[in-house]
């Protein structure tokens, strides 16, 4: 499975979101600091999700990064989160 499905498979699995977009941004960073060579390593996900709503952007970031576990988050070097 890839990284965007594995990604995908933890958010919607923990929320209902109303827009899901994963975004693979490793090209970008291709031979810089973090680059693992496997097109896998820079993320960039936006999401709106209803269990999320007028929570802090702090909290948000938690429950991303706890949807998502150690095991996903162990093999991104970057993510950045857009969360609405």
């Amino acid at each position: 499975m890839s990284m965007e499905a594995e990604i995908r498979r933890a958010l919607e699995g923990r929320f209902s979101p109303t827009s899901l977009e994963v975004i693979n941004e490793s090209h970008l960073h291709a031979g810089h600091a973090g680059d693992d060579g496997s097109g896998e390593s820079h993320w960039r996900i936006e999401m709106t999700a209803p269990e999320l709503a007028g929570a802090s952007r702090i909290a948000k970031h938690r429950a991303i990064h706890d949807a998502l576990g150690p095991e996903i988050i162990g093999r991104i070097h970057a993510l950045s989160l857009q969360i609405d």
